[in-house]
This record gives C-alpha cells, sequence and structure tokens, in this order.
C-alpha cells in the first residue's frame, strides 16, 4: 500500500468516527431534552383555517369549472352529493356531477359549522350551508338549505377533500 493511500485510508477512517461520534452525542443531547423543538409535534392547523378551505372550494364552484371543482377532491375521495343520488368516487363522477350542479349558477353560504381538528394533517367540518341557485332557462333564483360534512386531508402539503357528504335540510319536525 503506498503512502498516499494509507494517509486518504486513515483521513476517511477519521472522518467516519468523528461523524459517529458527533451523531451520537447530537442524539444524545436530543434524548435527554437537549432540544425540545426536534421532537415537537407538528402544529394542528387552527379552525379558522379549516373553515377559510369552504372559502377556496366556493370560489372553485362558481367558476364554472368542474375540473377546477374536482381539483378540491383527492384522487380516492367519496361524494355524496346534494343533488343526485349516486355516490361519486372517482374523479370523472366528481366532474360529472359539478357539470350539471353549476348549471344552476350555485353560491355556497354556510350557515353553521361545527370543525375538528383531528391532528395536523386532518379535520372535519360538517354544519348547514344554503345554496343560492339560479335556473337556466327562467333566471327565477331559490335557496336550498343543506346538511354537510367536509373530510379534510393534508397530503402533499395540500388541504384535500376526502369524504363530502350534501343532503337537503328535512323540516323540523
Amino acid at each position: 500500500m503506498s503512502r498516499h493511500t494509507r494517509i486518504r485510508t486513515a483521513l476517511v477512517t477519521a472522518g467516519v468516527l468523528v461523524t459517529t461520534a458527533v451523531g451520537t452525542v447530537g442524539v444524545s443531547a436530543a434524548t435527554s431534552g437537549g432540544d425540545a423543538k426536534a421532537y415537537a409535534q407538528p402544529a394542528k392547523p387552527a379552525k379558522e383555517q379549516i373553515a377559510a378551505l369552504f372559502d377556496g372550494w366556493n370560489e372553485a364552484l362558481q367558476s364554472n369549472d368542474p375540473e377546477k371543482i374536482a381539483a378540491w377532491y383527492a384522487e380516492d375521495a367519496v361524494l355524496l352529493p346534494t343533488a343526485s343520488p349516486e355516490i361519486r368516487t372517482d374523479r370523472a363522477g366528481i366532474v360529472d356531477y359539478f357539470e350539471h350542479f353549476m348549471e344552476g349558477k350555485p353560491k355556497g353560504e354556510k350557515v353553521r359549522s361545527v370543525i375538528n381538528v383531528l391532528d395536523e394533517n386532518s379535520a372535519i367540518d360538517a354544519g348547514i350551508y344554503k345554496f343560492h341557485l339560479t335556473d337556466a332557462k327562467t333566471g327565477k333564483c331559490r335557496t336550498v338549505e343543506a346538511r354537510y360534512t367536509y373530510e379534510y386531508e393534508k397530503r402533499d402539503g395540500k388541504w384535500l377533500i376526502v369524504n363530502h357528504h350534501s343532503s337537503v335540510l328535512p323540516p323540523a319536525s
């Protein structure tokens, strides 16, 4: 073995030993409470942040672009829509539903909302909303009240709807 090869081998070995020692000290310090931030749980989103997701969804709904509204849903989302008996379980079904629903130029308005933030990556928003709809033929406006549940998951840094249920509000008994 040449002198240069031995020196290079010694330097590499020394570098590995130093790196291992520094890593061990760093782990020991962190596990002994030396750096609590390194092990802190990710922060849950605020309820206001989850509530704002509806506003973005509603804005997309008013765009009259079914692809834009479908982009709010995860690829594996389930949609139980207000104005259709069909359960939508894929992107094509969700787009199809909104193509027809958007004919009424819907504008959503929350009446009451209950938000439950489950963890840093999931939340549920349930409540009652109104849709203001315009008949394409007559121009006449009507309002439909419905119950809703949105289940959101944060995937790859983006909040998406994974489950959306909406049904016409029954009359008070």
